[in-house]
């Protein structure tokens, strides 16, 4: 489905409202210019899904660097330079994200809202839950997911030596990091180690996360043709009494089960309608990511050649030489360790990501952007910050279409020192979104990427195979994270000889 269509289902209801209402906006004095295109209610909808960063660096060169759109029905208001974001990053009384968050996540993964007093309590033990996923609650999912990595790698490709494998490396990448971050949070099955029908359960996940960026953009369900059977069934994986019966699942999954069985009013398929939307969070972004980790680094030789060599000096420093024949157990202290291979993930990341931070004002109010200026918002309006274009600013990052393995390494140490205007940025890479709204589970997602791309360096002989350009960004997904890759890349593989 494209994103034409979904601007047309959008305005089959949209529409109507706007002609019958008589709605429109005319811009105040005070308030950034207003683009607000030819089409009623669609507005800038059209141009800003068929290429966004484009749209807005072409609007930005018109207008400046804070401008409002019509875009569905909705008035966003980017700010476009970086050195803007702390302003709106620390705004918090009168922008807020959770109110937005509560209203569209509900909708996508089939869930009753928290906020409010039905579930009285429940969204602030649910965001601290959160904390499962960092700080000391890291050292035993490192550990589990290294285990379940390896278990996958084991079972399901170091089977062969010396022979080679074709493939595609986004379903490679995405068939070994689904099911071993899978084991990771949710557990282990009543018996076996793994769980039966994973590639089925992948299948219909893909599916349902093809549409959802219609789902974001709150296009009833009933139009996505099969979507909400597919999320039903994706659901009814995670019932308590099926989850009551699997081992060794996270501290994180736990706590949420039992915030779930304080509330008498919150359904056994609501439950697990929370545990399918950890599922997303958990993966969503996680899979594309890693294969634009893996990717970059496949297609330079040079540059996984001196990732690998890190990771074994790492290793040896501790006393370990790498066998093949004998599982590797990376720690959280080893990880981090490795600053040219989180270097070549925070370029990937840099390359790939295109995500979207807003925010909703909550009253008419006056923006303090810095000490000489304010803009006028509304009630209502979006303020968003749209980090792609920094990512792919070339005064901040020289040849920012180049893929640079240590660009983020300086000295030896990590590299944090970046420029816009001869002033340092306070926030240089936005992967992850940024103050209240940023991923609570970002380390935990390096953590495995480390994890999966370090084992997959060590154990294999990677090669792109000939006659393939560079894959490119999915846009149908800009504004919601990490892009997709439009196409599979085929590549070869085998176990390592030495």
């Amino acid at each position: 489905m494209s994103l034409v269509l979904l601007v047309l289902l959008s305005a089959v209801i949209g529409l109507l409202v706007w002609i019958l209402m008589g709605y429109g906006r005319t811009r105040k004095p005070d308030e950034p210019p207003l683009i607000k295109g030819w089409i009623p209610f669609i507005g800038k909808a059209l141009e800003f899904g068929k290429d966004a960063h484009g749209f807005l660096e072409k609007h930005k060169r018109k207008y400046g660097d804070v401008f409002t759109v019509q875009i569905a029905g909705k008035y966003m208001t980017f700010i476009m330079n970086p050195l803007l974001y702390p302003s709106i990053i620390k705004q918090g009384r009168q922008l807020d994200f959770h109110e937005f968050t509560d209203k569209v996540a509900p909708v996508t993964f089939g869930y009753p809202p928290v906020l409010g007093n039905t579930f009285h309590g429940l969204w602030e033990q649910i965001k601290r839950s959160f904390q499962l996923l960092q700080g000391d609650h890291l050292e035993p999912l490192t550990e589990s997911m290294m285990g379940n990595l390896m278990l996958v790698f084991r079972q399901d490709h170091l089977d062969r030596a010396g022979d080679w494998r074709s493939g595609g490396l986004y379903e490679f990448c995405s068939s070994v990091m689904f099911e071993a971050t899978f084991l990771t949070i949710y557990g282990k099955p009543a018996s076996g180690v793994r769980h039966r029908g994973m590639d089925d359960l992948r299948r219909d996940f893909n599916k349902f996360d093809s549409m959802f960026p219609f789902l974001i953009a709150q296009i009833p369900i009933w139009l996505l043709g099969r979507t909400k059977a597919i999320r039903q069934k994706l659901i009814s994986y995670f019932l308590p009494q099926k989850m009551s019966h699997w081992s060794n699942t996270s501290q994180f999954i736990q706590r949420r089960s039992e915030l779930f069985e304080q509330h008498d009013k919150l359904k056994d398929v609501d439950k697990a309608a929370h545990h399918f939307a950890i599922l997303w969070a958990s993966v969503g972004n996680t899979l594309p990511a890693t294969f634009w980790a893996t990717y970059f680094l496949v297609s330079q030789p040079q540059a996984l050649k001196v990732v690998r060599q890190e990771i074994l000096d790492v290793l040896r420093d501790d006393g370990v030489e790498f066998d093949a024949s004998r599982d590797v157990l990376l720690s959280k202290e080893q990880l981090d360790k490795l600053i040219f291979l989180e270097s070549s993930i925070n370029e990937s990341l840099r390359l790939s990501s295109a995500s979207m931070n807003i925010r909703v004002a909550q009253e008419d109010f006056s923006l303090r952007l810095d000490n000489d200026r304010s803009v006028g918002v509304r009630k209502g309006d979006v303020i968003a910050l749209y980090p792609q274009s920094l990512h792919l600013d070339p005064e901040i990052y020289e040849e920012p279409q180049t893929f640079r393995f240590d660009r983020f390494v300086q000295d030896g140490r990590e590299k944090t020192d970046f420029f816009k205007d001869g002033q340092k940025l306070r926030y240089y890479l936005m992967p992850f979104g940024s103050g209240s709204s940023m991923c609570p589970g970002r380390y935990f997602a390096i953590n495995e990427i480390k994890q999966f791309v370090s084992l997959l360096l060590l154990y294999f002989d990677l090669q792109l195979e000939d006659g393939q350009n560079r894959p490119r960004l999915d846009s149908s997904r800009a504004g919601l994270g990490i892009l997709l890759p439009s196409s599979d890349v085929r590549f070869r593989y085998r176990l390592r000889a030495d």
